[in-house]
Order: structure tokens, then sequence, then C-alpha cells
């Protein structure tokens, strides 16, 4: 069975998303879709798919099996029900949603019309991650009790970010759109709910910037397990990437840093550590799997929503200085 795929947005992360699927077996980009008709035709050219302007149109396709979400924040919660009112499977970038009852009616919709949604949560797909979290269900290390992520990235400076990520009331903010990254991850390692999380935010290399391009997260889980999440998105040149992950159990730890792996580099030139690498084509080749019925979902949406909590949550703590307990912040 081929799934037939239809892109919504054709943003920078559509253009990965497409490069990922062309080298998936048994996934075909039928439809590129976009507000801005060059955009569209530029990426469906690319992509050897027929473009357009109408996302409602595209749902609406006899010839579409799924729809793969990669728009603003903002427009997800409506691509999403729309598109399950068409029997369509849906995948959707994250963050899910920009409040908790807007991921509430995507999940309700997917439900009620017979079809499945996954969120994009690629940190689960990064080797090393997928490596740990195999290790920590083995019990290897036994109960997980605390977890230390530093993820830094040169993304925002310089010449990155200058469109609606940067703007809080399209994006949700920066521990939304990108820190959810490090809070699904740790939702998915301790297996358990976040209840109350604190965020203190930094303008370092961006100082002018509306948003502080670095973060850090303290998050309490309900078991009493204790995370530390540092996110700097500021390095300076796009492409660099530094990924540290310590995982402390009652039996023994595990850790890992991509400064310790081998890497291929030369002038302008810098190929990701293997630790993190093709984690988009791994999250994707297991989406058009579990579409096809041949794998089950890695991502749970119960697991999502604890992700989504906390980092609301996070959000206003950014916003107010003082830890927030998850559930209580303005917007969910």
């Amino acid at each position: 069975m081929t799934v037939s795929v239809a892109v919504i947005g054709a943003g920078g992360i559509a253009q990965d998303h497409i490069a990922a699927y062309a080298r998936i077996p048994g996934a075909r980009v039928t439809h590129i879709v976009d507000t801005d008709a060059r955009r569209a035709q530029l990426l469906a050219a690319r992509s050897g798919a027929a473009w357009s302007t109408d996302a409602q149109a595209v749902f609406a396709a006899p010839d579409v099996d799924a729809i793969d979400i990669c728009t603003p924040s903002e427009t997800h919660a409506a691509f999403t029900v729309a598109a399950a009112a068409h029997g369509k499977a849906i995948h959707v970038e994250k963050p899910a949603a920009l409040s908790l009852a807007d991921f509430d009616a995507m999940v309700a919709a997917s439900a009620r019309h017979g079809v499945s949604l996954m969120v994009g949560q690629t940190a689960r797909f990064q080797p090393i991650n997928t490596d740990i979290a195999a290790a920590v269900a083995a019990g290897t290390i036994g109960r997980l009790r605390v977890l230390h992520v530093t993820w830094y990235a040169g993304h925002v400076w310089a010449g990155g970010w200058r469109a609606w990520q940067l703007d809080p009331v399209r994006s949700g903010g920066h521990p939304l759109h990108n820190g959810i990254h490090a809070l699904d991850l740790a939702v998915w390692l301790f297996g358990c709910a976040p209840t109350r999380v604190f965020t203190r935010g930094f303008r370092t290399f961006a100082p002018t910037m509306g948003i502080p391009d670095s973060f850090h997260m303290t998050v309490r889980f309900d078991d009493g397990s204790f995370a530390l999440l540092e996110i700097a998105y500021a390095l300076r040149q796009r492409g660099d990437a530094l990924r540290r992950i310590l995982a402390i159990g009652e039996r023994g730890s595990l850790s890992h840093s991509t400064e310790d792996d081998p890497q291929l580099s030369s002038d302008g030139v810098q190929l990701p550590s293997p630790a993190i690498e093709d984690a988009m084509y791994h999250q994707l080749r297991h989406w058009i799997a579990s579409v096809r019925g041949e794998e089950s979902p890695i991502v749970k949406n119960t697991q999502v929503r604890h992700a989504l909590a906390a980092a609301l949550a996070a959000q206003e703590s950014l916003e107010s200085g003082r830890a927030v307990t998850v559930g209580e912040a303005r917007n969910e």
C-alpha cells in the first residue's frame, strides 16, 4: 500500500519533510498547499506533486490518504479538525496546538472520525534518545529520578528566524515552540506527568530580539522526579548543535554528549552528529508505517498533552517570574 500524502505549508520545515518522504518506500507526496502560490509551486516542482492554495479542496480529494500539517502553530487545530472530518490520517508538526482546549478538540475530531493523529515530536526519533529510552524502559538504571538535558542550536542567530516564530501570540512563545522538544523527551522518559515548572529566560547572543534566545526550565513530575532542561537557539552558525543528556536512575546513570561524537566538517559545512542525525526521516517513516498498520504509534497523545500543558506553564512562568503549577497557565 502506497500512502499518498498532502503537505500543508511550504516553509522551511515542509522542505525537510519533503526530503524525508523521498527516502521512504510506500510514501508519495501528491499535493503541496500554501497560501503563497509561488512557494507552493516551487516546492511542488521539487517533489513532483500538484500544488494548491486551497487546503479544504485538498482535504476532500479522494486520491489523498494522509495530511501532513507544516503550517504555523496557530493554524494546527483548525486544519487538523478539517482533515479529520474528511477521513484523512494526520501528522502535525510540533507544538500540536497553542492551548489544551485546541489540542483536545484535535484529538476528539480524530477519534470521532476514526482517523489517526500523530504529533511530530522529533526528539524521540534522534538515535541517541531512542537508545536511552530503550535502556530506561529495560530497567538498566532502575527507576529514573533525574534528567538533565542541554539543547543548543544555531537557529535564531545569525540568519535565522525573522518571522512568526518570534511572535509569542502566533508561536506560543519560545518555551512552547522549542521547549516542547525537551519537555516531550522528559515526559516520554519518565513516563509520568509534569506538575510544576519554573522558567528563566536570557538574551545572550541576540539581545535585541523580542523573545529570549535561551532559557532554563526546572520541572517536577508527579512521582517526585525532576528535570533540568537548558535550551538555547543562539549559537553563532546556523546548523551548529550541541546536545547533552544525563539520565540518573536509582541504580545507575546514562549520559551522552555530541561533543564526543565523530564529526565530518569543512569550511562552511558541518554534518550533524550521528547521535541526532536523520530524526525527521525516522519520524516520518514511522508515521507512514503506522498509517499502513505496520507499527504501533510511538508518540502517544496523552503524553503529548502532558508536554503541552508543561510548555504552556513554562511560558506563563517565563512571563510572571514565578513557578507555575501545570494546568494553571492562563491559556490552558
